[in-house]
């Protein structure tokens, strides 16, 4: 009897996707350096950088967790019979997550310079940019798994629907704006990142994490059409437009339950109660993991 089930092929698929991950996290360093003008040894070691360490955990996570995902995605008989496939695959992903990124810090938070507030050990800051980061990656992989582009109109197709979702996350962004100005006397959510209020950067990641998730359990009920724009951008906004509603009427009512009589917001943005933000982090998370699981075919 054989206990071991391994066979040699998936030792060299695992080898593969080892490689290509230690290259990926290889580069990622020397870009963070670059970035900090300095070894990431003295920027995490010797200058006790804790939103420097957050923000390089959260794309060592990313990698490793997209590698993971195409891992169990892609057979090793597809791997060998058309490897530059798997190649272009990789790119692609990795791709559509940094642009995403790029999107988030350009043109969502535009006036709050994320990189900046980073390298001067700004907790806040971090916990924002690992959130979306982190979002961007559960959407693309939702993407290829609505999608399993293949050919050239349903990539076409992944991209117009990437930066439909984009516009749906700078939607909610501003709509988290307005809410906290209005409860806030007209204060900017983005000036009071720079204060460095450590419980608005965990809830603004759970919100975009929970967000992404729902998104993610839009796209697994969405039904694909191939080669099909207008109908495939249509059932997107729908399944997701549905998802995004679910999610927030969800978590309010499971707040409700969980902290009676709490002004939560007065607690996050007043008083920096991160346990208070720490349970609706943990709420958005798995309301989206929830509507995944209820949602997903």
């Amino acid at each position: 009897m054989s206990y071991l089930s391994l066979s040699n092929t998936s030792f060299i698929a695992i080898a593969i996707s080892f490689a290509v991950i230690c290259i990926t996290i290889f580069g990622l360093r020397t870009v963070t350096q670059l970035k900090a003008k300095q070894a990431l040894k003295e920027e995490l070691a010797q200058h006790d950088n804790f939103a420097m360490g957050i923000s390089f955990a959260s794309e060592i996570s990313v990698v490793i967790a997209t590698m993971a995902f195409l891992f169990d995605e892609i057979s090793v008989s597809t791997a060998q019979s058309n490897p530059l496939k798997v190649v272009i695959l990789i790119v692609l992903l990795f791709t559509f997550i940094k642009v995403g990124h790029l999107i988030h810090r350009k043109w969502i938070l535009h006036r709050f310079n994320e990189e900046a507030a980073i390298l001067k050990q700004n907790v806040c800051a971090a916990l924002v940019d690992s959130g979306m980061l982190i979002a961007n990656c559960i959407i693309a992989l939702g993407l290829y798994t609505w999608t399993h582009t293949q050919g050239f109109s349903n990539l076409l197709i992944a991209f117009v629907s990437f930066f439909t979702l984009q516009g749906m996350f700078a939607l909610d962004s501003k709509i988290r704006e307005r809410r906290f100005a209005k409860a806030n006397q007209g204060a900017s959510l983005q000036s009071n990142f720079n204060l460095e209020n450590t419980s608005i950067g965990i809830r603004y990641a759970g919100k975009s994490i929970g967000l992404a998730l729902a998104v993610y359990a839009g796209l697994s009920s969405a039904a694909f059409q191939n080669g099909k724009m207008v109908e495939n951008i249509f059932t997107l906004v729908m399944h997701c437009g549905v998802m995004w509603l679910l999610l927030y009427c969800l978590t309010y009512v499971i707040k409700v339950i969980s902290l009676p009589n709490i002004d939560t917001a007065l607690e996050v943005d007043h008083q920096d109660n991160i346990g208070i933000a720490c349970i609706e982090f943990a709420v958005f998370c798995a309301i989206g993991y929830l509507l995944i699981s209820m949602f997903s075919i």
